[in-house]
């Protein structure tokens, strides 16, 4: 029987040419193959490759483990940025609020003003009409004393 066998003695292909087939090519080496290539006479790995794949292992372990703190770090710092951006929504609607009240308390300032100023006028017409009465009360005192001087000399 004319078989083509890897270095395990399993068989891969039949290797018996016929009128359809074409001329046979060794068989592809796989990683497998390789590995067993580099196995010791009892049929273990060697240890040099059991330390390089538990080293590949523990170095994905530790990827998946950085991974994972910079999704949890990423998560923090999205909360921290939310955090930040909801107080500055508040301090903006404070700022807001304050300035409303400012304008506010200006419109009602000016307000007082001008009552102040109104009531200044008012006084200032009070105090003028007040001494146009003086003026009237002052010329009617003058005009009586006159009346009475002329009475005085009509009597003598």
């Amino acid at each position: 029987m004319n078989e083509v066998l890897s270095s395990d003695a399993v068989p891969l292909r039949p290797a018996q040419p016929g009128p359809d087939t074409q001329p046979t090519t060794p068989p592809l080496r796989t990683k497998a193959d390789e590995l067993r290539k580099d196995a010791e006479p009892d049929g273990r790995l060697s240890e040099i490759h059991a330390l390089s794949a538990e080293a590949a292992r523990n170095e994905a372990e530790h990827v998946r483990q950085l991974a994972e703190q910079g999704r949890t770090i990423r998560d923090d710092q999205r909360e921290a940025f939310e955090t930040i951006r909801q107080e500055r929504e508040r301090l903006r609607e404070c700022a807001e609020s304050a300035r409303t009240a400012n304008e506010e308390a200006r419109v009602a300032a000016e307000a007082a003003r001008q009552a102040v100023v109104d009531a200044v006028h008012a006084t200032a017409d009070t105090l003028n009409v007040t001494l146009e009465h003086m003026k009237v009360v002052e010329d009617l005192r003058r005009t009586l004393r006159e009346i009475k001087d002329v009475n005085k000399l009509d009597s003598n």
